[in-house]
């Protein structure tokens, strides 16, 4: 089965997200706008009460994550992906580090780049228009993440909540 890594900005900064997500990601009916913190992985059901007990070891060394969306950025020319840039912290960086060093299955994609995804899967003409459009919106949020998630995806391609972790620690 694939799992992931999240968490979830509050409900403030998830309905800013929506509003574009649900014109320009298809991903958008299949889970709510997240930070990464672990790309998806496959696990079987002995592993995931294995992950699940690191990820509860790890929320009691972290404090709750203060997070700002600053800017709207893009990771073109990789992709044509446009997300709200999520402000790198040594505490967020630590976080998903720790995450990364504990729970050892599947290999990272990406250098972590703190974000989360508007808009994906453009021709690049639509990229460039969108782009240029939501950059000059821009973002400038702040907000408190308490709670990391373990989720899991299921047939329909949509991902669930496994497991809830609240950070409780001090870092």
């Amino acid at each position: 089965m694939k799992y992931g890594i999240v968490a979830f900005p509050s409900k403030k900064i998830q309905d800013l997200a929506n509003t574009y997500r649900k014109r320009y990601d298809p991903h958008y009916a299949l889970i709510t706008p997240h930070i990464t913190l672990k790309d998806a992985f496959d696990a079987g059901e002995s592993e995931i009460d294995e992950i699940s007990k690191k990820l509860q070891e790890i929320s009691t060394q972290f404090a709750p994550l203060q997070i700002h969306a600053s800017r709207v950025s893009s990771f073109y020319p990789v992709t044509n992906a446009i997300y709200f840039r999520i402000e790198p912290t040594p505490q967020l960086e630590n976080l998903q580090k720790t995450i990364q060093q504990h729970i050892n299955v599947g290999a990272p994609k990406h250098v972590f780049v703190p974000h989360i995804t508007i808009a994906q899967k453009m021709s690049a003409s639509e990229h460039d228009d969108i782009f240029g459009q939501l950059r000059m919106t821009g973002v400038n949020e702040q907000d408190t993440i308490n709670r990391i998630h373990l989720l899991y995806q299921l047939e329909d391609g949509s991902w669930t909540t496994y497991e809830t972790y609240k950070l409780t620690g001090a870092e």
